[in-house]
């Protein structure tokens, strides 16, 4: 019996100090990752969607918390000032892949809440296959000029969305993505208009 005890004794120690460790380095790591997520894969999408901005939207970026399916979250908006003194954010949302989450950074005009330009930022898809949705600017293009009218669903689903040709669930989750931006920028367009004063 008191092997028994001096075992389970021995690991919860070595199960706490585990977690201990596992903890300092999440958090001395975490601002590391951030920076480099926002270097490698925001900001090309950022560049190409808001090729036309006369500040610097990843300097300017800002955070507002929210809800989403009940837990707290904050998420990164970029604001962009256009050639034409016209002001736009930029955002990203993730939906569901073959692979994991697909995410999608999406440009918004705030004067006539259309889409600018939509990117994919982060996929696990197949390489040829659903990697195509980041590879193929034109698949992505369907979104320009959007309204928060349209039906983000794929076509054969009713809504208005192409999906793309071998890759269904590669689409599905461009197309989840797209709605969840729909969702969030309807939510909290007053805080982002309140923000970019």
């Amino acid at each position: 019996m008191r092997e028994m005890i001096k075992m389970v004794m021995v690991l919860t120690i070595i199960t706490a100090v585990s977690g201990g460790i596992l903890s300092v380095l999440k958090t001395s790591t975490e601002e590391k990752i951030e920076s480099q997520v926002l270097k490698f894969q925001k900001a090309p999408a950022i560049g190409a969607i808001f090729d036309t901005a006369t500040n610097d939207p990843l300097k300017e970026r800002f955070k507002i918390p929210t809800k989403v399916k009940d837990k707290d979250i904050e998420i990164t908006f970029f604001p962009a000032v256009l050639e034409d003194g016209s002001k736009a954010v930029a955002f990203e949302a993730k939906g569901a892949g073959f692979g994991g989450d697909v995410g999608l950074m999406v440009g918004i005009d705030l004067e006539t809440d259309k889409i600018i330009k939509a990117r994919v930022t982060t996929h696990s898809e197949t390489p040829g296959i659903g990697s195509r949705v980041k590879d193929d600017a034109t698949y992505v293009s369907q979104f320009t000029g959007m309204g928060f009218d349209a039906t983000f669903k794929l076509k054969n689903n009713g809504g208005d969305i192409d999906a793309l040709s071998g890759a269904t669930v590669t689409s599905k989750g461009v197309s989840v993505a797209a709605a969840q931006v729909k969702k969030l920028y309807l939510k909290l367009k007053p805080q982002i208009l309140n923000k970019m004063k």
